[in-house]
């Protein structure tokens, strides 16, 4: 299965003018390239938000920890 010949093209095309028509076609063909600019742009931005996730985070240091954290109070009966 390799690409289709010329007249196999020319009857997938006249197929696609008969079940759409002619003026459709313009609109379906715009549509389809937004479609995949939109899913590019997309796609840009979750590489793009993956390269930040990688980013080396602050460490912070156990003096800075310690200070942040709640004193813990236990009972006992």
């Amino acid at each position: 299965m390799g690409m289709p010949s010329g007249t196999e093209l020319l009857i997938i095309f006249g197929i696609i003018v008969l079940l759409f028509g002619a003026k459709k076609i313009p609109d379906l063909a715009k549509g389809l390239g937004k479609g995949i600019k939109n899913f590019k742009a997309e796609m840009k931005e979750v590489d793009a938000e993956e390269v930040a996730s990688d980013a080396p985070k602050k460490v912070e240091s156990a003096d800075e920890v310690a200070a942040t954290e709640a004193p813990k109070t236990t009972t006992q009966a």
